[in-house]
């Protein structure tokens, strides 16, 4: 019976642990945004953005990766880690080379934690003439 009660314990034991290497990446980083809209912009013209994030773990957390969708769309992670309760950014860059909707995703993977997170970026590339005629119908007010 004794030996049957060790098993036990140490069996809901081991499953705290599973269960806390199961967390997922929301529990650790809060982003301001998880997606971002360019909307309009000019082919042949990159862009990028800026997704803050805030550490709200109790201990430093480190980026392992930022892998994006397909090879037009170029993260940038922290290096080091980012220490409790501080705040830091994950650069999206777009080269917009193609005409067209587009809609990209960036996987955030945090070491320690299991399931990743998932940033996402939206928009339209125009091509020259007809980023010129949008601009024009807006009224020529600035460009991105």
């Amino acid at each position: 019976m004794k030996k049957l009660f060790l098993f036990a314990s140490a069996l809901v034991l081991s499953a705290g642990v599973f269960a806390q290497q199961a967390q997922k990446a929301e529990d650790v980083l809060k982003f301001k945004e998880l997606s971002y809209d360019f909307g309009k912009i000019k082919q042949g013209t990159p862009v990028s953005h800026d997704f803050d994030f805030t550490n709200i773990s109790n201990n430093p957390v480190i980026i392992e990766s930022a892998m994006a969708s397909c090879g037009c769309t170029t993260p940038v992670k922290p290096e080091g880690a980012v220490q409790k309760g501080k705040d830091d950014v994950i650069k999206a860059g777009f080269n917009a080379a193609v005409a067209g909707p587009f809609n990209k995703s960036i996987t955030i993977k945090v070491a320690g934690v299991q399931m990743p997170l998932q940033l996402h970026i939206t928009g339209e590339v125009l091509t020259p003439d007809a980023y010129a005629k949008y601009e024009a119908s807006k009224g020529g007010k600035g460009s991105r």
